[in-house]
């Protein structure tokens, strides 16, 4: 095992260590050294653990990595190849980033059909580290900033509600402002069949948007199509009553998945850590019970089981809906054959963040990594000091945090002082010789 070698300080668990100081968080564990290593060579692993969270060109990497430009866009590139960075423009250059794991470059190692990775291996380490393993999921989920949220079914929707629901809240808005958009192979139900575990859901339907879309594009992860072939899946998928859950941001939506409830990993997850993690839609279904006759259907249809049936000692039946489950799909109210069931506004919405800076940094703040957004270059020993002050800094009790506070203030104030005092003087010199 690669992350077992003693020397070099081990590239792989500099890698986890890396991926762990992000806001989302990669905890260790067997099988993620394992995926590290499907993933990444050891070079590899080497050269990314020393990069930024943030955006960088093949200049600020060759600088970091002490190489040449032409090496350190040739590997920024093969990286961007194989789905672990995406890469786009940014003021006219071409800039990279780090995907994260979730949604990231795990979902888009499976998405390749090229034989670039051992989908079934990876699939099985997945499988391990997410559905069998604990703790990856309880540090995303650990977030008031959750990474994705439910978009409402817009059929369900009342008339009277529509002119309130906002545009970021509708699937379709987001495929008709998309500036790219691809569709991939649905990470989830390839996983699972990898374990025997599959339904018969399609597996063609996951839809990235916007720079992500053109970084899988450009590198054969993902198929470029048109808006009106978007909109042919979303009307597909809603009529097979798959859930649309994608990207908590109200601009630049990178993806949106259609999920089930038997494969999803956002659903199982959902699931799993007791109906907590607040991805929920602006919506949530009124049962209408005088005209529901007990059926079953909803119940059925329901991803989440939030739904039962109860029956009065007269022996009428009817539905009810568990609220502290339900997380306002509308694939109930859909299915309904007798408008028993009808989409209302939720009395406290759900904040969306309004892009992936916004979400990034409620995040941070949320799992106290904040210190790592603020000081990002790993390579240099300044901000691995600063990150640890400002850490401790953050996670001090409230009476030490107090006299810090004042202790800082203080400096603080005496330095702008000083420089108020030095400038003064500057511009009093000045006006001297001008005089």
């Amino acid at each position: 095992m690669g992350h077992k070698k003693g020397h070099e300080k081990n590239s792989y668990l500099q890698l986890q260590q890396r991926l762990d100081r992000s806001p989302q968080g990669t905890p260790s564990s067997k099988a993620l050294f394992e995926i590290l290593q499907v993933l990444f060579t050891e070079e590899e692993a080497h050269y990314v653990s020393l990069l930024p969270i943030n955006f960088m060109t093949a200049e600020k990497a060759a600088k970091i990595w002490k190489v040449s430009r032409e090496e350190a866009a040739e590997t920024l590139d093969t990286l961007a190849g194989k789905g672990l960075l995406l890469d786009g423009c940014q003021d006219e250059k071409r800039s990279y980033i780090l995907a994260p794991p979730m949604a990231g470059f795990f979902e888009f190692s499976l998405m390749r059909t090229d034989g670039k990775f051992d989908r079934k291996i990876l699939s099985e380490l997945y499988y391990q580290y997410l559905n069998e393993e604990d703790d990856f999921l309880f540090a995303i989920f650990a977030t008031d900033t959750p990474i994705d949220r439910v978009f409402v079914q817009e059929e369900t929707i009342r008339p009277e509600d529509y002119s309130e629901v906002l545009d970021y809240e509708r699937a379709s808005k987001v495929i008709e402002t998309a500036e790219c958009i691809t569709v991939g192979t649905c990470y989830c139900r390839h996983k699972m069949e990898h374990k025997g575990k599959a339904c018969d859901q399609p597996q063609d339907v996951c839809l990235t948007f916007n720079g992500a879309a053109k970084s899988l594009s450009k590198h054969g992860i993902a198929k470029e199509i048109s808006k009106k072939e978007a909109m042919e899946i979303l009307d597909r998928v809603v009529e097979l009553g798959l859930v649309q859950i994608g990207d908590n941001v109200q601009n630049q939506v990178a993806w949106i998945c259609n999920c089930c409830g038997c494969c999803c990993e956002a659903i199982l997850a959902y699931k799993r850590l007791g109906y907590n993690p607040g991805i929920y839609s602006n919506f949530k279904p009124e049962m209408i019970s005088e005209n529901c006759n007990g059926c079953n259907i909803c119940v059925k249809k329901c991803p989440v089981d939030a739904i039962e049936v109860h029956i009065e000692e007269s022996g009428k039946k009817y539905a009810i809906v568990d609220y502290s489950r339900c997380f306002g799909c509308g694939v109930c109210a859909r299915s309904c054959k007798r408008d028993a069931i009808e989409m209302i506004r939720r009395e406290n919405l759900m904040h969306t963040p309004k892009d992936a800076f916004e979400r990034i940094v409620r995040m941070a703040i949320d799992t106290g990594k904040l210190q790592n957004l603020l000081f990002d270059n790993q390579h240099l020993w300044t901000n691995k000091m600063l990150q640890r002050f400002v850490g401790i800094l953050l996670n001090l009790g409230p009476i030490r945090r107090v006299l810090a506070d004042e202790q800082l203030q203080s400096k603080f104030i005496s330095y702008t002082r000083r420089l108020a005092l030095k400038r003064a003087k500057k511009i009093g010199v000045e006006n001297e010789m001008r005089i």
